[in-house]
């Protein structure tokens, strides 16, 4: 029996597409922006796995960059959303927010229908945080 099942666990860690395997890097930029103070853009590159979501990316972009920080906040209905990037946070008493757009490698600008918790950024697309108002 036991033979088997450590047969069993050699061939799972063998096939494709398992755990084991590293997958591609997928190569983007996050540009902070401030509209209200009209601030110069700063660009950071980034990477994340192939399907990695952003939030995933934006915690790799933090531990590895100290002119990047963030928080956010975990709603229960709708997830992961931005607070504070670098040290800017939204105050819902001025109607202030970061606003999550994408430029594609076409140069359309975006709105994606989901956060960071969900958005799987594609390579070689500009991730906008941009500070605003609503």
């Amino acid at each position: 029996m036991l033979p088997a099942l450590l047969s069993a666990a050699l061939l799972l860690l063998q096939l494709p597409g398992t755990l084991t395997q590293a997958r591609a890097a997928v190569p983007f930029d996050v540009v902070v922006e401030n509209s209200l103070l009209q601030t110069k853009p700063v660009t950071f590159s980034t990477h994340v796995e192939q399907r990695g979501i952003l939030l995933g990316a934006l915690k790799t972009l933090s531990a590895s960059n100290a002119n990047f920080k963030f928080t956010y906040t975990e709603h229960p209905d709708y997830g992961p959303y931005l607070q504070s990037v670098n040290g800017v946070a939204g105050i819902d008493a001025d109607h202030t927010y970061w606003e999550l757009l994408v430029e594609t490698p076409d140069g359309k600008t975006i709105r994606p229908d989901v956060g960071i918790g969900c958005y799987i950024p594609s390579a070689h697309q500009r991730i906008i945080l941009r500070f605003t108002k609503w």
